[in-house]
């Protein structure tokens, strides 16, 4: 796949909206701010739930979150899904019945950003995954990496307040949700690998959000067996990582990095240059700190 086959646009005016406002020597400003709209799912003929969403790429958010809930069976037949952008509803239409009321009234919120949701019985798939331990990962892929997704065009750069995601193969940056829940850009990443095809095989994952315990578990489902942060780790992220042996790797900036678990994946072929931290983010709005975007 080339890179950047799916990317954020910032340019894209559903996306954003100016606005003014003063600075901190009490000047009128002009600045972009992120639109967030709410999205109604449903599953068939039942209402699942209400999310907030920047909008862009509501067909694969929608089955991305179905299926990051167990909802979806990875080998479910998809037979429509119907977007209303004016309703601010989408239908996700299978082949196989279902019914999920006894689910949905299990449902607690995260301390995750948007109100993301995770069901009691999220992780009842989990143990029984295993990752690929031939999987692996260069130094030298990770700090490409890095420097293409920082530098890259995105919502982030052009307004912030916003998480981005992406699926990478070896040093290419494959596809590029942004949304402003890290939960949503995750879940249109797994939609779009199920409806277009796309193995876990091979594949890194990238988040700029915190690695968290519904991280590492929504990455484990996906079978992608390395996650990638510039951010940092919750103790019940790495916990479950090193029971999955997930490869977790946080603070990931510039040629610096901190791996928590699955470190046998790792190869050194780049040593960090001295001295060497984070590469500058031009046109950068706003400001992360190492557990990532508020």
């Amino acid at each position: 796949m080339q890179e950047f086959r799916v990317r954020p646009d910032p340019d894209d005016p559903r996306l954003t909206r100016r606005v003014t406002g003063l600075d901190q020597d009490g000047r009128a400003v002009e600045t972009s701010v992120v639109v967030e709209r709410p999205l109604t799912l449903f599953l068939n003929g039942q209402e699942i739930v209400t999310m907030m969403t920047v909008g862009d790429f509501p067909n694969y958010l929608a089955v991305g979150y179905l299926l990051n809930q167990n909802m979806l069976q990875p080998d479910d037949r998809v037979t429509a899904i119907d977007y209303d952008e004016e309703l601010e509803t989408v239908v996700v239409r299978t082949e196989r019945k279902t019914d999920y009321e006894t689910k949905l009234r299990k449902k607690t919120l995260t301390s995750g950003c948007a109100q993301g949701t995770v069901f009691g019985d999220l992780m009842e798939k989990f143990e029984e995954i295993r990752l690929d331990p031939a999987a692996l990962i260069r130094t030298s892929w990770l700090y490409a990496l890095s420097r293409k997704i920082n530098t890259a065009p995105s919502l982030y750069l052009a307004a912030g307040a916003i998480h981005g995601c992406v699926l990478c193969e070896e040093d290419r940056p494959l596809i590029y949700m942004e949304d402003v829940g890290r939960h949503n850009a995750i879940d249109k990443i797994a939609g779009y690998m199920h409806l277009e095809g796309i193995p876990p095989q091979g594949k890194i994952f990238y988040t700029t959000g915190r690695l968290t315990s519904e991280m590492v578990i929504k990455t484990v489902q996906m079978g992608i067996p390395i996650l990638v942060s510039r951010s940092g780790f919750t103790a019940w992220g790495v916990e479950l990582a090193r029971k999955a042996d997930l490869t977790l790797i946080g603070r990931a900036k510039g040629r610096r990095f901190l791996a928590l678990a699955g470190e046998h994946r790792i190869r050194f072929d780049a040593p960090a240059a001295e001295g060497d931290g984070e590469e500058p983010r031009h046109q950068r709005k706003s400001s992360l700190s190492d557990d990532g975007p508020a």
